[in-house]
C-alpha cells in the first residue's frame, strides 16, 4: 500500500494505513468510525443553532441536531500485521476546506452516499474525482437496511466512472462495514499495482 507506515512503538512487520471517510452532512460517517473503532472514537460532534441554520443546510436530515466540526477518528485492526487509522470528514460546506489536510497521507477513501438525498453526495464525489489522488470508493449507506435504488442507478444518477468502486454499507453493521474497508484497501492495491505495471 502506497502511504502505509510502521511507526517506531509498532512491533516489526506490522503495518498502519489511514482511510478518509467522506460525504455529505447526515450521510452516516460519525456513525460508520463509531461502528469498527477499537478504541472510543474521538468525534467533534457540536450543537447546532438557532443562528447555524442560516449557514447549514438541513434539508432531509431527519431531525439530526448535531454536526461535525473537525472530524472523526477511530481505529481497527484488520489483521494481526495491519492497523487503519480512520478519518471522517466533516459534512457541512464551510468545514469543506479542512479535507485536503485529511486527506493528507491517506491510503484510500470511502465515500458514504444517502440516495435519499443523492444532492448531499455531488460534492464529496467530485472532490475525489477532480481534486484528489487518493483512491476512493462509493458506498451507498442502507439506512433502515434497505437498499431503495439499484447501484447501476446511482452510479448514473452521480455519474461515477465505471472504475470506481460502488458498493452498499450498512454503517451500524460492523461486518458490513469491515467488508467495506477492505473494498477501499483492495482498491487501492490493484490502482497502485497497475501505476507500476510497464
Amino acid at each position: 500500500m502506497a502511504s502505509a507506515s510502521t511507526p517506531s512503538h509498532m512491533p516489526t512487520g506490522i503495518s498502519s494505513a489511514k482511510l478518509v471517510v467522506a460525504g455529505g452532512f447526515g450521510v452516516g460517517k460519525t456513525t460508520l468510525v463509531g461502528t469498527v473503532s477499537e478504541i472510543p472514537p474521538v468525534n467533534t460532534e457540536a450543537w447546532m443553532t438557532e443562528a447555524s441554520k442560516t449557514v447549514d443546510p438541513l434539508t432531509g436530515a431527519g431531525g439530526k441536531m448535531t454536526t461535525t466540526v473537525a472530524m472523526d477518528f477511530g481505529r481497527i485492526t484488520l489483521a494481526w500485521d495491519l492497523i487503519l487509522y480512520l478519518f471522517g470528514t466533516p459534512g457541512q460546506p464551510r468545514f469543506w476546506p479542512m479535507w485536503d489536510d485529511l486527506c493528507r497521507g491517506a491510503s484510500s477513501a470511502v465515500v458514504l452516499v444517502d440516495t435519499r438525498r443523492l444532492d448531499a453526495s455531488f460534492p464529496a464525489v467530485n472532490y475525489f474525482e477532480n481534486d484528489s489522488d487518493v483512491p476512493f470508493v462509493v458506498a451507498v449507506n442502507l439506512f433502515d437496511g434497505v437498499q431503495t435504488h439499484p447501484l447501476g442507478q446511482v452510479r448514473e444518477a452521480l455519474g461515477i466512472a465505471d472504475t470506481v468502486p460502488l458498493v452498499t454499507c450498512d454503517a451500524r453493521d460492523r461486518k458490513s462495514v469491515v467488508r467495506t474497508l477492505l473494498t477501499s484497501l483492495t482498491n487501492t492495491m490493484d490502482k497502485t499495482a497497475a501505476a507500476v505495471v510497464p
